[in-house]
């Protein structure tokens, strides 16, 4: 190297979130000290947002193989068969931190992320999905961070041209001060048009294509595996900027070029931006790299290396190409207005080499930046399990607390949200966020997808074995409810400081359930996220996030007009309960709004029920037998009447009395179906019939009222 190396002093090392422990690796990792260049790299790629360093040991225990998963965990996105020809291609991430200190870009460009993850895989995006949680709605910083992050996700959504097609969000005290903003893209391709990112072929060009480089996102991937403090709002040059118009261009022109034969490998740019696609490339093709830092496009004049390498604005893909494709590449990308330069060359010397000005500024051998990155066993407990709940007086008034709990910010409608969403862009949603799962037909054919996104926090906080099984068993449930065969997951593992055992022990636990539940579903992990760090010592104390594993669902629907959805359809329709009668009461939203309690036992899921109930319901719906279903969740089983009744007009008449456990008992593996008179459900429990105007003597108009004026008060308040 003809650059000297920099003092890196404790206090610079610190800065670049490395431990001295790290930074002894990466000294014996080159044999020397390093350059500010190689450190900034070594950071990026060692920072958890990148090398999974404290989880990789316990994700690896995760069940990611089925006769249908092409591709599992470790490329862009999943990849599974969905049969003539066709895969589905999906991921979920996170953009947590940028999205509480710029909440509009935060949420935007964890938007653009995902999607150019999916089409990075040569899929064509056609649904968006998102998994928001946010603070108690009084705090003074609440409303504008709702309202930013809607705004980010319809913003970037909408004008790229993908429909946001549904997506839940929460609301807890634990994200006062670390809101999470988790997306998720669902894409398309033909099997025999997959693209993958292994860089190999001696002397083969490296080109960059799209937005040119900028400032913004330096240090972002470091950022987000970081605590926020007090002096997070100082981060504001680690947010990026997005683009949505840009990325429409550049989904356009990857797919033209993907049409031909020129691209050998590709990867988009993502978290630590160049560093993490060429390294990744590199070390999964098993090769080396060369790069010319002066053919870098850059926006603004005067960039350093270090800049270049670390920045993570938007819109950017790095690829492979066969030699002598150059010129038509470029044509197709600067028809479709983007950048194109050729920056470098596939070698075998399995380093990184960057060159710059004419001198060589970093070389790095490249198996400690990926394969060899640090690997923590992080010492962990198991969360205690909680006390039993003890006794609970009865209601006072039914009614009421179904009234109270509709209109609460847990269950209010989220149509202010999903307004500001386009769903119907590209004319193949069948069915957006209210029911159960979106559903998404599949362009010119009679298939379709279903997904969903599900956890509940407050099950994973109390058990997180039980509240992680749970998390998976609810995608499963919310497929099944609409007709659809449940085939595999992403997931966003979104947790608090892994350095605190109490916290490890969350993962671990919550990890060791999600894999219980998707062997026993037959229902691979294809692809995934995690995101660690968030927790606030802003907020006074160092308040962690709850535990929230979310999971993304993706399943089948071989004929779309045979989907099912909440709607009650006929008075007269007889009204079933597939599932155990209700009993559960600890960690139920009543026992929190109601009683005042945050206490007991998260509900059990036995998966064997759980498997026999989906495969129930499913056949149902394939029979035309079910004209109505939808999932018992959140609040129980009055709430998914009223949520059934909300949707169509009309009311429920109840054969039977319901005590408090069984009118809002949050027991699972549980369904509401409708059937025509004629029609007797062997093994459910008939509840009555559809029909009046009212759900446990609360008028249907009454509750759509209460459970519309949440966010329409909140927001003009």
């Amino acid at each position: 190297m003809t650059q000297t190396a920099s003092t890196i002093t404790p206090d610079v090392v610190a800065a670049h979130g490395l431990s001295p422990e790290e930074y002894d690796k990466v000294l014996h990792a080159l044999g020397r000290e390093p350059n500010l260049v190689e450190l900034g790299i070594f950071s990026v790629m060692w920072s958890e947002h990148c090398s999974y360093k404290s989880s990789r040991l316990h994700l690896k225990k995760l069940p990611t193989e089925a006769p249908w998963v092409i591709c599992g965990p470790g490329e862009n996105a999943g990849v599974i068969d969905i049969g003539d020809g066709q895969a589905a291609i999906f991921k979920m991430e996170s953009h947590n931190h940028p999205s509480y200190i710029e909440p509009y870009q935060g949420a935007a460009t964890g938007v653009g992320g995902i999607l150019r993850d999916v089409f990075t895989m040569g899929a064509r995006p056609v649904a968006n999905m998102n998994a928001l949680r946010f603070g108690r709605p009084d705090h003074p910083k609440m409303k504008h961070l709702v309202q930013g992050v809607v705004a980010g996700i319809g913003g970037y959504g909408n004008c790229v041209g993908v429909p946001t097609v549904g997506g839940e969000t929460n609301f807890h005290k634990a994200y006062d001060g670390n809101i999470l903003v988790n997306a998720m893209t669902v894409g398309v391709a033909d099997t025999d048009k997959i693209f993958y990112s292994a860089a190999t072929g001696l002397g083969n060009p490296i080109v960059y294509v799209g937005s040119k480089t900028g400032r913004d996102g330096i240090h972002g991937a470091t950022m987000a595996s970081a605590d926020f403090d007090e002096k997070s709002e100082e981060k504001r040059p680690t947010v990026q900027v997005g683009d949505p118009f840009t990325e429409k261009l550049l989904i356009e022109a990857c797919l033209e070029l993907m049409a031909t034969d020129a691209i050998v490998a590709i990867q988009d740019m993502g978290a630590a931006g160049l560093t993490s696609s060429s390294v990744e490339m590199a070390s999964k093709g098993g090769a080396g790299i060369r790069l010319n830092m002066n053919n870098v496009p850059c926006r603004e004049t005067g960039m350093t290396p270090y800049e270049m390498m670390l920045s993570e604005s938007q819109e950017r893909m790095l690829m492979v190409l066969q030699p002598g494709k150059e010129p038509m590449a470029e044509a197709i990308f600067k028809k479709w207005e983007l950048d194109f330069a050729v920056i470098g060359e596939v070698t075998d010397t399995g380093h990184m080499v960057l060159e710059f000005d004419g001198e060589v500024v970093c070389d790095i051998p490249l198996a400690p930046l990926a394969d060899d990155a640090p690997l923590y066993d992080r010492p962990h407990v198991p969360t205690p399990k909680p006390a039993p709940l003890g006794a609970v007086e009865e209601s006072k008034d039914i009614a009421a607390d179904l009234l109270t709990l509709i209109g609460g910010p847990d269950l209010a409608s989220r149509k202010w949200i999903f307004e500001q969403y386009d769903s119907q862009v590209g004319g193949d949603t069948l069915q957006k966020s209210g029911g159960d799962a979106a559903v998404v037909r599949i362009h010119g054919t009679d298939k379709a997808l279903a997904i969903s996104t599900d956890c509940t926090p407050r099950y994973v906080f109390a058990d997180p074995y039980e509240g992680g099984k749970q998390a998976v068993a609810e995608t499963w449930r919310n497929i099944c409810a609409v007709g659809a065969t449940p085939l595999a997951i992403t997931n966003c593992l979104n947790f608090a400081n892994p350095q605190r055992p109490e916290i490890m022990g969350q993962i671990v636990g919550a990890l060791e359930g999600m894999g219980d539940a998707c062997r026993a579903l037959d229902y691979p992990i294809v692809s995934g996220n995690v995101s660690l760090y968030n927790e606030s010592k802003a907020t006074g104390g160092g308040s962690a996030i709850l535990p929230t594993p979310a999971i993304g669902g993706v399943g089948l629907m071989l004929d779309h007009t045979k989907m099912a959805t909440i709607k009650f359809k006929a008075p007269g329709d007889v009204v079933w309960l597939i599932g155990p009668e209700g009993s559960h009461l600890g960690q139920s939203l009543w026992l929190r709004e109601i009683a005042g309690r945050e206490e007991g036992p998260a509900p059990a899921v036995d998966l064997d029920v759980e498997l026999r109930n989906g495969e129930t319901v499913r056949q149902l719906i394939g029979d035309s037998q079910a004209t109505a279903v939808h999932d018992v969740s959140d609040g129980g089983l009055l709430v998914a009447l009223a949520e059934m009744a909300m949707a169509s007009g009309l009311g429920v008449k109840l054969d039977v009395t319901l005590n408090t456990a069984q009118a809002f008992g949050e027991d699972q593996s549980r369904y509401i179906v409708t059937t025509k008179p004629d029609i007797v459900l062997e093994g459910a429990v008939k509840l009555g019939t559809v029909g009046g105007f009212d759900v446990a003597g609360v008028a249907v108009s009454k509750l759509k009222a209460a459970n519309e004026a949440f966010f329409k008060d909140w927001m003009e308040g």
